[in-house]
């Protein structure tokens, strides 16, 4: 029973977060663009959005390192989330979004690495599958973008905002319900010396894994700046674009689901190597088609682009770091490896879709590609041990 409640208060917060993001990655572009907003200036709201969450990740992740907890500051940005969403519903102007956008990202951004923070260090303490919690946020993320679809469908562009914050007042009470552990190991001194950036970031695997993982989770870019407009052009009514985006989070489901049998096999690197050669396969496909029978089978690829990327990743530094590094581990990946990285492509994709449309994607074969480079040297460099003293 305790496992239980354990499982169901971390998969709590989880489903609140993923359901707003269900809602805003697949139909935010479409909010964007009713408000008059250009293809360019998509990209750059992306991209600004991005690397305003850099430095919040990075800052907000540090301060919870040093005070050891991470749920009061997950309660306080879920409380801002919300005034946020109200600001963009009264924001017409582009500087008024791309202000309301900047604070957005400072407070969205850092709860989810806080989060898998505590599911990676939960899950490890009481005994717990770390894909099976993680599952049920993608549960929730297929809930959001259904509903925002439908209602986008029936009730106009308007009600992606609407549907987001319905469960955006969730987060902060269900922060509340989440278990209060330290974010250093059970039963460890509070001896240990604080994890310093600059000794990780001077380890050569951990700077290649954030390559890696973060050029993977950037190749999504055009995906999401530009996916579901490209589909709409193409004639693809709202709700089967819903079921598209739907569809390629219930199969990555279905890959966590197996997760730990694939990490027994593959490892972290092979996940990570599942992620990038997919991301090969689906951007050069999406680069060419729009049919619907060849789009169900590229979001299909989101399990190894997304879920095998990430349950990769979160191995990798469950074996890297010890658990009283957690919280700054998880911040520099989301900061760096996928925040600062994916800043960077988000500004390139808006050029390169307002240049060539659709055939922007290819651009993300070459980011994937690029990535795989770097994991071949990550293989060649790290031991599959801790890559700082633990004392």
């Amino acid at each position: 029973m305790s496992k239980l409640l354990t499982g169901l208060r971390l998969a709590g917060y989880g489903g609140a977060y993923f359901f707003a993001a269900g809602a805003f990655m697949s139909y935010w572009p479409v909010w964007l663009r009713d408000r008059g907003v250009s293809d360019t200036e998509i990209g750059t709201l992306f991209m600004s959005r991005q690397l305003i969450s850099v430095i919040a990740t990075l800052s907000v992740g540090w301060i919870a390192h040093r005070l050891a907890g991470t749920r009061g500051v997950m309660v306080a940005l879920g409380l801002g989330a919300v005034v946020m969403v109200v600001a963009y519903d009264f924001s017409y102007s582009f500087l008024a979004i791309f202000v309301v956008t900047m604070i957005w990202g400072f407070l969205w951004s850092p709860p989810m690495p806080l989060y898998d923070g505590v599911l990676v260090n939960e899950t490890r303490r009481h005994g717990l599958d770390y894909a099976r919690v993680r599952m049920w946020s993608s549960v929730a993320f297929i809930g959001g973008t259904f509903v925002a679809g439908i209602a986008v469908d029936r009730y106009g562009p308007p009600w992606v905002l609407y549907v987001g914050l319905a469960s955006i007042v969730l987060l902060a009470p269900c922060a509340l319900l989440l278990p209060s552990a330290p974010v250093r190991a059970p039963g460890a001194e509070h001896t240990h010396p604080a994890i310093k950036v600059g000794s990780l970031l001077r380890r050569p695997p951990f700077l290649l894994f954030l390559a890696a993982t973060g050029l993977c989770a950037a190749s999504h870019s055009v995906l999401y700046s530009f996916g579901t407009l490209t589909w709409r052009a193409a004639g693809i009514d709202d709700v089967t674009i819903s079921a598209l985006w739907a569809e390629s989070v219930a199969i990555e489901i279905v890959l966590m689901l197996f997760g730990g049998w694939l990490l027994k096999r593959l490892g972290p690197c092979g996940l990570i190597a599942l992620g990038l050669g997919a991301g090969v396969v689906r951007w050069t496909g999406m680069a060419f088609t729009t049919e619907l029978w060849a789009l169900a089978f590229l979001q299909a690829l989101h399990s190894c682009t997304f879920a095998a990327n990430h349950l990769g990743a979160m191995a990798f530094l469950q074996r890297a770091l010890p658990a009283h590094g957690a919280a700054i581990g998880q911040s520099l990946y989301y900061a760096l490896g996928t925040g600062l990285t994916q800043a960077l492509v988000f500004q390139f994709s808006g050029l390169l879709y307002s240049q060539y449309g659709q055939h922007a994607f290819l651009a993300m074969t070459l980011v994937s590609a690029i990535g795989m480079c770097a994991l071949l040297l990550l293989v060649r460099t790290w031991n599959g041990g801790l890559l700082v003293e633990t004392r």
